[in-house]
């Protein structure tokens, strides 16, 4: 994404803009501790909201191997209970007071918003310093035109999931192309079994994730206004295909959280499906114990006419909230702690750093010994570097109910990238951003 000077003094006009109107100009200290200067040790505050499950490292144990190592700069990490969008709230009310930590797990579709609203620090200077250490994909979706706000932690990059011993004996390979897939419907569904799912409820970052994939760029800048595009070439593409599964009955159409999705996966009917990455931790939990355990394996994404490139679908990175004193140590933490590969693995997350991780032995056994987590790796290293997110884009959840008439056959899959265009521009206008029409 080019940006111009002229775009990043427009995003900060409307950031002071956003701390005045908050009250945040005056914010201090996110730390609870002073200075070196007084000979007293720095503390960093890191609010996240890591699973720490059962067989996972705790976030309590990774962080004390930090401060035992780190002296002057403590880490006091503190898990947060509840909804991402709770955890926003309370960032906001606290940031406001001047008392808000001084790290905090943001998702990735969230930070352009949170940095015109004034919440979070532009701390580009130190974030370079550690941009090797990660996938070019995931770095960027820290990025707010030319500001860097943080570090990425892990990623959702689309891949491709399938039951291969059902693939063999259809005489079928994983698809490589979307042409493939095309063709592998038509062979499944005259066998009673789908290769795909389309997932009305998911569309929002599914099919954005997609699009991605397919070589477009959505958000970008025109001097120093916001151009949206959702409806270009690669997305007319995504329309055209899920179309014509959707026309010809070749997809499975239900909601991925509904209880038609998990049905068919354990029925046998649903022996494929494009999902996230992340995905890996628990989609096949339901068939453990039966004649399916073992059978499906994790492929990269067919190609969507990019070549060998994944699109974003979730993922999330920690970012430095306004009012930090001490941004050099906390990108210090910041970086270390996430590129704690095998730990955060183990927290069932797809690591954004590079490297290699060790597969746990449940995504072993589930997926028939197959390392996933080198296949994973290999689609977040292939993620579209240039699909940075917007202010606003939350309200592009629209999507899906345009997406479920598309499947009631009330609308057309085109349609659900016209609600994303549409509902883009008008998101922005209502932010006061200038955009390009």
């Amino acid at each position: 994404m080019a940006i111009t000077p002229r775009f990043t003094r427009t995003a900060a006009i409307v950031a002071v803009g956003a701390v005045s109107a908050f009250g945040l100009a005056a914010c201090s200290s996110g730390d609870s501790g002073g200075g070196s200067a007084d000979g007293e040790p720095v503390t960093i505050e890191y609010l996240h909201r890591l699973p720490d499950g059962e067989g996972m490292t705790p976030t309590s144990e990774i962080v004390a191997r930090w401060n035992a190592d780190h002296p002057d700069t403590q880490v006091k990490a503190t898990k947060f209970d509840g909804k991402s969008s709770d955890m926003i709230l309370k960032l906001e009310t606290d940031v406001k007071a001047g008392n808000g930590p001084c790290l905090a797990q943001t998702g990735y579709s969230e930070v352009p918003q949170l940095f015109v609203k004034g919440l979070l620090q532009d701390v580009a200077d130190e974030a370079t310093k550690y941009e090797d250490d990660f996938s070019a994909g995931a770095f960027s979706a820290m990025k707010v035109g030319d500001a860097i706000v943080g570090l990425p932690q892990d990623t959702g990059p689309l891949v491709y999931f399938y039951n291969e011993a059902e693939f063999t004996a259809l005489g079928l390979d994983a698809p490589k192309t979307l042409d493939d897939l095309t063709a592998d419907s038509a062979t499944a569904t005259a066998a009673g079994k789908y290769v795909t799912a389309f997932t009305s409820d998911e569309a929002q970052n599914w099919l954005a994730g997609q699009s991605a994939a397919a070589g477009d760029t959505w958000f970008s800048t025109a001097g120093d206004e916001w151009k949206v595009d959702a409806q270009g070439a690669g997305s007319e593409r995504v329309a055209a295909f899920w179309q014509g599964l959707l026309d010809s009955k070749q997809t499975l159409a239900t909601e991925r959280w509904g209880e038609g999705f998990t049905a068919a996966l354990n029925d046998g009917s649903l022996i494929g499906h494009i999902g996230a990455a992340w995905e890996a931790g628990f989609l096949l939990d339901s068939l453990d114990g039966t004649p399916a355990e073992g059978q499906w394996r994790v492929a990269q994404l067919p190609d969507f006419g990019a070549g060998a490139m994944s699109g974003p679908d979730g993922g999330s990175g920690v970012s430095v909230m306004k009012g930090c004193e001490h941004p050099a140590e906390a990108m210090e933490f910041n970086d270390w702690f996430n590129t704690q590969v095998d730990d955060l693995a183990s927290q069932g997350l797809v690591v954004a750093a590079k490297g290699s991780v060790e597969t746990p032995e449940k995504m072993l056994r589930q997926f028939g010994g197959q390392d996933v987590l080198a296949e994973l790796a290999t689609a977040t290293e292939n993620l579209n570097p240039d699909f940075p997110y917007a202010p606003g884009f939350s309200t592009l959840s629209k999507m899906n109910e345009t997406a479920a008439a598309a499947v009631a056959g009330t609308a057309k899959v085109a349609d659900i990238f016209t609600t994303a265009q549409d509902t883009a521009v008008a998101s922005l206008k209502d932010l006061g951003l200038p955009v390009a029409e």
